[in-house]
């Protein structure tokens, strides 16, 4: 059985902030068997660190802006084009940058200081959603320059996540690791609620080009938050030795030495590459459920599964003290997989939304086990490759399945694509299952 090791959580770097938080005195485990609701509750734990209190708050603002262009980019796309399969081209074109520097972006991060690297890297998404904004206001309607843009943007955010995830276990004990987890998860994914739902409402009102400054405007916010942090620098003089090219290779084989990890990624690509239909919506929300306004559904289906994962994160303290890790992601998986199903299935928006976000609470367990599971596992001077690699699996599976759905959805019909990739999640995910007692076994 794979059991994680325990390693004491450095606070070196947070440690005057520290000095800060409240503290009642109650040991952990005597504070999580309160009665009533807050035994259910989000644990909130972590906040109580005020280094990961910043971290956590940088995304609050943010979260909104970044789901305003992730809604406008590919609306602007099929604006121009007309076709579901064009905004799965496009997606694709954003793979490449997003793996090169996601996976160099890791390494960068365990040998340089984690907080110059958030910095540095947010400011350039600000300046990238600033061209976002000027090319849309002058009316460019030019594919090519979205690619491009898209591009810049995704060499960015591989750069920015590594560090930021890999931070989240130098500011909190490995026992707080789940809870931290669904603390960021939940804040992200309540953007993905309102960001959407807020793009559908302002498009007929402001337009596209608006909503693109918008989300540069946001970003000021997080390089404030993140200039208050403390400084991350790598905790031993090996990991500031290594060289960038190297370090990744190292990650690849820490990664095969280290079944698990492997196993977790592989569950993450085949609940999204086969079950995540998001390049369809457009067309969905234009054609299938055109009767209740373009505008509401598209809104409302980008939102649906970030509403299931709010909804799941609020009511974490449910799950987020299992030990079984690996077994949690399992079925998190299968109940994705089954919940995409649903929807190829529905004909009626209400219905649809509702299995969107079953497998929103599905995808936010997952992405809380996913995530306690890479952090535990690997040790500090691994963590920001691991994260690089774990940025990869889950920014470029979707936009893998952007291409699969898009050009299946074109041939085949949208209702046949959805149905038959969620049934292949469910399919591939049991025959890993079965397969791989490494990941159904993992638990701390």
């Amino acid at each position: 059985m794979y059991e994680a090791v325990r390693k004491p959580v450095d606070t070196s770097e947070s440690t005057t902030d520290d000095k800060t938080a409240p503290d009642d005195g109650a040991p952990d485990g005597q504070e999580r068997q309160s009665k009533g609701w807050r035994r259910w509750a989000m644990d909130t734990r972590p906040l109580r660190r005020p280094a990961f209190r910043r971290l956590w708050s940088s995304t609050i603002v943010t979260s909104v802006g970044s789901q305003l262009t992730a809604v406008a980019v590919p609306k602007q796309i099929y604006d121009i084009t007309h076709s579901s399969a064009w905004v799965g081209y496009a997606s694709l074109a954003g793979l490449l940058p997003l793996t090169v520097f996601a996976l160099w972006g890791g390494a960068i991060a365990d040998r340089m200081d984690r907080r110059k690297l958030l910095l540095l890297t947010n400011l350039g998404l600000a300046v990238t959603s600033v061209l976002f904004w000027v090319q849309a206001a002058i009316g460019l309607d030019s594919v090519l320059t979205l690619v491009v843009l898209l591009a810049l943007q995704q060499a960015f955010f591989g750069l920015n996540s590594p560090a930021r995830s890999a931070s989240i276990a130098r500011l909190v004990p490995p026992e707080e690791l789940p809870a931290a987890n669904a603390l960021g998860s939940t804040v992200m994914q309540t953007g993905l609620v309102a960001g959407p739902l807020l793009a559908g409402a302002l498009i007929p009102v402001i337009g596209l080009s608006e909503l693109y400054l918008i989300d540069a405007l946001a970003l000021c916010v997080t390089l404030w938050a993140v200039a208050r942090l403390p400084a991350m620098p790598p905790l031993t003089a090996a990991a500031k030795a290594t060289t960038g090219w190297q370090s990744v290779a190292e990650g690849f084989r820490y990664i095969s030495v280290h079944k698990v990890l492997l196993l977790s990624f592989l569950a993450d690509i085949i609940a999204m590459v086969f079950g995540m239909p998001r390049a369809l919506f457009p067309q969905l929300a234009a054609q299938t459920y055109a009767p209740y306004g373009e505008g509401l559904a598209l809104g409302l289906l980008f939102a649906a599964i970030p509403i299931g994962a709010v909804l799941g994160g609020l009511m974490s303290g449910t799950f987020s003290r299992a030990r079984r890790h690996g077994l949690m992601v399992i079925a998190a998986v299968i109940a994705w997989g089954a919940a995409v199903t649903g929807l190829g299935l529905s004909t009626n928006l209400w219905v649809a939304v509702a299995f969107l976000a079953a497998a929103g609470v599905a995808d936010m367990v997952s992405m809380v086990f996913r995530g306690a599971i890479l952090l535990s596992a690997a040790t500090d001077e691994m963590r920001g490759r691991m994260q690089g690699v774990f940025t990869v699996v889950v920014a470029g599976g979707p936009r893998l399945a952007d291409v699969l759905h898009g050009t299946v959805g074109s041939a085949a019909g949208v209702r046949a694509a959805i149905a038959g990739g969620g049934l292949m999640v469910i399919a591939a995910t049991l025959v890993l299952a079965l397969a791989t007692p490494a990941l159904r076994e993992y638990r701390i």
